[in-house]
């Protein structure tokens, strides 16, 4: 059955909510929507800082979050025209606090039911968990959509995503998929430009245009052992936090962001190895896309074919809250959303909470 989807999301890169529509039946995507990105205010940004690792005012944020998307639905609804009874479903991933997935946690902040009530749409949200308490990473989740999605484009093919975690998706001739995080993606970047310049994000890539990346600090960041351990495998956005905040102290501003800069580029590097065979192209999504300096890096790192997603026709910015969408529909057929490939579980399952109207 074909339904119109609405997907939301949230990413570790606290930029912002991400909303998109798509017509799917859970497994071929007919058609796309439109989509928008609300960035979040600065204050809000900074209470969801506050939050991560689970801790501090997560019940008051947790609301605060969730009527954000409803503002978001009731935008992008409103500015192309349409009523909220044209839409069969929400795909809400909420934004994760917690990632945890040794300890059987992970833990996405969204309120599904206050969401379907303040939009009249009925909502599924909370895809991550039934993995995880299964065995697997609940990690990452958007492979599925991937497959989908590049359909037509030759194998074997990577897609690689960059938002504050770094994750792929190895896709091959016969269909077959492996994913896994790769490593760090935006987070430390964001987090070190913040922190030397008070802008959340380095723009452009233009503070790591103006440094040097030190090469033993960018060898010593290939050697840790999470590069070599076997994927399926995932991150929270802030395990490589101690340990590539060490090797970059003491920087000056520039070279800290270039070197940080290349440790993106290098963990994605260092996911090869692990791929049944190479990858022909590698396509790149999320915010990672848009800076410059990691889309060189990347290809001086892959020597292959990187391209934003866009070259074969994909909008970057909305693919992960169309996956979501996607993901919905698929909750609600009862399809699976994770295989042993993609999150290490034990077998293909489902997942998704379903939050009715009334």
């Amino acid at each position: 059955m074909t339904m119109v989807a609405l997907g939301l999301m949230s990413g570790t890169s606290l930029d912002g909510i991400d909303a998109a529509l798509i017509l799917t039946d859970g497994v071929a995507v007919e058609r796309f929507g439109p989509s928008l990105t609300v960035p979040y205010d600065e204050d809000l940004r900074g209470r969801l800082r506050g939050v991560l690792g689970g801790v501090g005012a997560v019940e008051a944020v947790e609301r605060e979050v969730t009527l954000a998307h409803a503002e978001a639905v009731e935008r992008l609804l409103a500015d192309n025209g349409m009523h909220p009874a044209e839409v069969d479903v929400i795909g809400f991933h909420g934004h994760t606090i917690l990632h945890r997935p040794a300890e059987h946690r992970t833990w996405q902040i969204g309120d599904g039911a206050l969401l379907a009530r303040l939009t009249g749409i009925p909502v599924v949200n909370d895809f991550r968990s039934a993995d995880v308490a299964a065995g697997g990473q609940g990690a990452p989740l958007v492979p599925v959509f991937h497959r989908a999605l590049g359909a037509g484009i030759a194998r074997p093919l990577a897609v690689l995503n960059l938002g504050g975690v770094g994750n792929v998706t190895w896709i091959g001739e016969d269909d077959a998929l492996l994913a896994f995080d790769t490593g760090p993606g935006n987070a430390l970047i964001d987090d070190w430009a913040l922190r030397h310049t008070g802008r959340p994000v380095d723009a452009g890539g233009e503070l790591a245009r103006g440094g040097r990346v030190h090469g033993a600090a960018l060898a010593e960041f290939r050697r840790h052992a999470f590069f070599a351990a076997i994927p399926p495998k995932s991150l929270d956005r802030d395990d490589f936090r101690g340990f590539a905040g060490g090797l970059v102290e003491g920087m000056s501003a520039a070279d800290g962001a270039a070197t940080l800069t290349a440790f993106t580029a290098a963990a994605a590097a260092l996911a090869r190895p692990h791929f049944p065979e190479p990858a022909a192209r590698w396509l790149v999504c999320g915010g990672g896309r848009h800076n410059p300096q990691v889309m060189e890096a990347l290809r001086r790192e892959l020597n292959t074919p990187v391209d934003p997603v866009e070259a074969v026709g994909w909008d970057g910015d909305a693919l992960e809250a169309q996956a979501f969408a996607y993901l919905a529909v698929r909750s609600l057929r009862g399809l699976p959303l994770t295989f042993p490939e993609t999150t290490g579980g034990p077998a293909p399952s489902g997942g998704g909470c379903w939050h009715p109207l009334g």
